[in-house]
């Protein structure tokens, strides 16, 4: 992002305080409606960013274009089901996402059958914090279900895979993060994208724009 202007990073940035504190909450929200207070207790159940998002990880973010917010603990021991109410509190943020950018796009189309207002100056700045919006978190969503550890999409396999084989699940949440931290440092010094981020978030804002005629 340091490529970016001032006008842009002053557009992104409460872009991704929302995004995150929103995929956060989603985490806290789902793990308490399960059963599990421990993120309520947390002081995690809330929509003041403060209590999500981590400075170094939102630095990151900004600075290097990939980063992340304060995890949100639960209890599997207080979830009615653990292996299926796990994946399932994994999987709440990144659909917080998806929901974000759809309502994103639905304000885009409002905005653009508005014409008048659509051909003002104002619509301009709009339709660019509306955009981001959504890329963000398209981004975000597909970001965090990747299959690797730390991310969210991994929990569906680790969960399944501890039923079966502990020490393979355990190998695969202690070394993933090096696997992603990999990936990532080979995208930016090589340049060879071995995470599908960009194409598949090109492909569902694209569908999503066509979904309403944008």
């Amino acid at each position: 992002m340091l490529n970016l202007s001032l006008r842009e990073i002053a557009i992104i940035i409460p872009v991704i305080l929302v995004s995150l504190t929103v995929h956060e909450l989603a985490h806290a929200a789902t793990s308490l409606a399960l059963g599990d207070d421990t993120a309520k207790l947390d002081g995690r159940v809330t929509l003041n960013p403060l209590r999500h998002v981590d400075p170094f990880g939102f630095l990151m973010i900004v600075v290097a274009g990939f980063g992340w917010a304060k995890p949100v603990r639960f209890d599997r021991s207080k979830l009615r089901s653990p292996e299926r109410d796990e994946i399932l509190i994994a999987f709440a943020g990144p659909l917080s996402n998806l929901l974000l950018a759809v309502v994103g796009v639905i304000a885009i189309r409002i905005v653009l059958w508005n014409r008048g207002f659509a051909e003002s100056t104002s619509a301009t700045l709009v339709l660019d914090v509306l955009f981001a919006f959504c890329s963000i978190n398209v981004a975000l969503a597909v970001f965090n279900s990747l299959p690797i550890p730390p991310l969210d999409g991994s929990h569906a396999i680790t969960t399944l895979l501890a039923r079966r084989n502990p020490a393979a699940a355990a190998a695969f949440a202690k070394y993933g993060l090096l696997l992603l931290i990999g990936a990532i440092l080979i995208d930016r010094v090589a340049g060879i994208n071995l995470l599908p981020i960009a194409r598949l978030t090109r492909a569902i804002l694209g569908a999503m724009l066509s979904a309403v005629g944008v």
